[in-house]
């Protein structure tokens, strides 16, 4: 059996977000696979939204689908130019966090329990200029092994995992 579904709309403008949001955005990242396993993943986390700026691959491609295991339905997506996503993130008021392995600060280190976006790049190269620019922060996963880098689905989930972790500790204290 074949399902047809109709593709909603992903417009950056349509996006309503929590009074204390965090939204992850995935620049550039060109594997279906990948894609999928970070909407899921910021899914998981309780992020509000996930933001795809640049893309390379389709958000709904089969394998990004397959990948999101169903959570591409249940978390707000939007698409966007890397430009647009930053001067929207500015108005929508969200510090901006991008992770990087350039970065000097560890992830446990930034203050992810406000407004805040977490920014990831892409596969091979890594988040563009622009991004690091205007980002109010940045963090990297410390790494202790002898690998010098980590899958960006991977990346993406350890610091929103951080995040929920921040965020859970501040509810517990209201």
């Amino acid at each position: 059996m074949e399902l047809v579904v109709e593709r909603w709309s992903t417009d950056l403008s349509l996006l309503r977000l929590s009074p204390d949001p965090l939204v992850l955005v995935a620049e550039a990242v060109e594997r279906p696979g990948n894609l999928g396993t970070i909407v899921r993943s910021a899914c998981a986390a309780g992020a509000d939204a996930l933001v795809v700026a640049d893309g390379r691959t389709d958000l709904f491609h089969p394998e990004t689908v397959r990948g999101s295991v169903g959570t591409l339905f249940r978390l707000p997506l939007a698409t966007a130019t890397t430009r647009e996503t930053i001067d929207w993130l500015h108005a929508q008021q969200l510090r901006t966090v991008v992770a990087t392995p350039d970065a000097d600060e560890a992830r446990w280190v930034a203050d992810l329990t406000g407004p805040a976006a977490v920014v990831v790049g892409n596969e091979r190269y890594g988040l563009s200029r622009a991004w690091v620019d205007a980002a109010d922060e940045a963090v990297r996963v410390p790494m202790p092994g002898p690998a010098d880098s980590l899958n960006v689905a991977v990346a993406a989930g350890v610091v929103m995992y951080e995040a929920a972790r921040q965020r859970s500790l501040v509810a517990s204290i209201r």
